[in-house]
């Protein structure tokens, strides 16, 4: 038994949902659970396959990036997770991916335009791509700089990570996060779909309009505002 196992098992189901909803491939992205009363995360660890995972096989590693629990490597991203949960202090769940349509405008360097109201349901912004790391960045610590790049890139374009809870990582790929695993997940799941749709809109009509604002506005209020009354 683990003072941990909580966020074990909760990361280790957060990861398992990966696969399930078609986001990752062989042993590509990650999912992690924080604690913060005990300022930890659970993450998977580098390079094992999802059909032999388990929750015992989680990592623990502390906000500055150090492991405090396990055997195994933590993942390759550790440090990007360590940055974001230091920094967005409202969050309990990050989940990477490399999915393909919302890796596709991340390799473009473009935000995705909000063309329909599945993607207003979730945000009034369009969704930001951070730009490229200089080479400074590239040739130092990599992993904990993307962290920054991703903090940065929200900070240029004045929006809160709270608003806004997902972002792609130029030439990289999607980043998304919560106030939970699942959260996080489910946002993830969200951003393949919504890259998607914003990839077949533009293949349809290249130049489509973007959504008008009232219904940016409506859509998302119905959802997120004071008088919200989407679902139960």
């Amino acid at each position: 038994m683990s003072k941990y196992d909580e966020i074990k098992q909760l990361a280790y189901k957060a990861n398992m949902q990966l696969p399930e909803l078609g986001l990752v491939l062989f042993t590509f992205g990650n999912a992690s659970t924080a604690d913060r009363n005990a300022g930890v995360f659970a993450i998977k660890p580098s390079g094992v396959p999802y059909s032999e995972l388990s929750a015992d096989k989680m990592v623990i590693v502390d906000f500055d990036g150090k492991t405090v629990e396990g055997n195994l490597r933590p993942s390759s991203d550790t440090l990007t997770h360590a940055v974001l949960y230091k920094h967005f202090e409202t969050i309990g769940g990050i989940s990477h991916t490399h999915s393909c349509y919302a890796t596709a405008w991340a390799q473009s360097l473009r935000d995705i335009p909000i063309y329909g109201t599945t993607h207003a349901d979730h945000t009034t912004y369009d969704i930001p791509c951070a730009p490229p790391m200089n080479d400074e960045m590239i040739q130092g610590d990599y992993e904990y700089q993307t962290g920054f790049q991703i903090i940065n890139a929200l900070k240029e374009k004045n929006i809160s990570y709270e608003e806004m809870e997902m972002i792609l990582v130029g030439n990289h790929a999607p980043f998304t996060w919560g106030k939970t695993a699942d959260k996080a997940v489910y946002n993830s799941a969200v951003l393949e779909a919504v890259a998607k749709m914003a990839f077949i809109t533009e293949s349809v009509k290249a130049d489509a309009l973007r959504l008008k604002d009232s219904l940016i506005k409506k859509h998302y209020e119905r959802k997120h505002g004071k008088n919200s009354y989407y679902g139960q």
